[in-house]
């Protein structure tokens, strides 16, 4: 369908919407949240301006909210009902994988989740109110983020220099230089390199969801969009890579599917979003490194960038972050390290003689 046709179609499956709830089929008296929820998921899809992942952690959201809330009518539906499914969520034994209950961040997910099912059932005018304005998720103890201390950074370096496939080189060498997310890495293609600048852009993210398998798509936020400077030494590496690269494209003939990404298989389809995880455990246990996991190399980055007296703006530019609070709020305990450092640095600038 065409941009035109598809908006068409949405219209017209809003109104043929709102001719059900005008002629009592759906009212705020009888309509059940999983009803209403799964007529907000066909609206979404036919819309189609939701991201792909946002979509799929919603839908990730269905199965422990219909079981809680889904059965219950619209306009009966609480505060204190959504309140208490949320808190449900924060105790011990929800998460299979860990044994706890749902980190904070999931929490939330769940009630943006509930929260846009009210807001387009009132869309479709049905009378109701959104229960979620005064609902909170539970806060989770905190964990300290696993990063490399910088001479532990400097061993990895070193050793990923030496011993190292190149393709593994240059990744990880983008990732502690620009800290990009992964699937901004994953999604470089060789025209967003500016070889003679020594530039790296940042034009789209390749992501995975179950649906779709590894795709394509925006930045993550508008900022996304940014090109950083990187040092040199970084862009000759990366100059040696696409000359690997080309000689492997041209070796592989017919079999080759025709990319310019940077991060591909061995026949030229982008790589899989866990690969870099993968040969990340198996290169550190060979080398007898402590593992951190791919994202702990963009925290490197920000928190170097920021204790080396970076404000929060520039460091939310050069991350990719919607506004600087996120990064304030993010690398709160790296800027109080800052800031202790500058008032040492303005200490030892004078000497203050204390007479008796």
């Amino acid at each position: 369908m065409t941009e035109k046709q598809i908006e068409k179609e949405v219209n017209r499956q809003l109104v043929l919407f709102e001719e059900e709830v005008r002629s009592g089929t759906f009212t705020s008296a009888n309509i059940k949240f999983e009803v209403m929820a799964e007529r907000f998921f066909e609206q979404i899809e036919l819309e189609g301006k939701m991201k792909q992942l946002w979509r799929d952690r919603l839908k990730n959201c269905k199965a422990r909210t219909y079981q809680a809330i889904g059965h219950i009518r619209m306009d009966k539906i609480t505060t204190m009902d959504v309140q208490k499914f949320i808190n449900s969520l924060a105790q011990d034994g929800i998460n299979k994988r860990t044994g706890k209950g749902l980190a904070e961040k999931t929490q939330k997910h769940y009630i943006s989740f509930i929260s846009d099912v009210f807001e387009f059932a009132k869309r479709c005018n049905i009378k109701v109110n959104n229960p979620c304005h005064d609902v909170h998720a539970i806060s989770t103890p905190k964990t300290k983020r696993n990063i490399y201390e910088p001479d532990e950074a400097q061993q990895f370096l070193n050793i990923l220099l030496e011993k190292a496939d190149i393709k593994y080189v240059v990744f990880y060498l983008i990732a502690i230089f620009t800290g990009l997310r992964k699937g901004e890495i994953l999604g470089l293609e060789w025209s967003d390199i500016d070889f003679d600048n020594c530039i790296i852009s940042v034009n789209r993210t390749s992501l995975y969801s179950v649906n779709k398998g590894t795709f394509t798509d925006t930045p993550k936020t508008d900022n996304g969009y940014r090109s950083l400077k990187v040092p040199e030494s970084v862009i000759e590496i990366i100059q040696q890579y696409k000359e690997h690269w080309e000689n492997h494209r041209t070796n592989m003939g017919d079999l080759w599917n025709d990319t310019d990404r940077l991060f591909v298989t061995y026949d030229g389809k982008p790589m899989g979003p866990d690969t870099p995880r993968h040969w990340l455990v198996k290169f550190c246990k060979k080398e007898g490194l402590r593992y951190v996991n791919v994202h702990s190399f963009r925290h490197l980055n920000a928190t170097l960038m920021i204790e080396a007296g970076t404000d929060a703006k520039t460091a939310a530019d050069m991350l990719g972050h919607s506004k600087p609070t996120t990064t304030f709020n993010i690398y709160a305990h790296a800027f109080k390290r800052a800031r202790a450092k500058a008032s040492e640095a303005v200490a030892n600038s004078f000497s203050i003689d204390i007479k008796d």
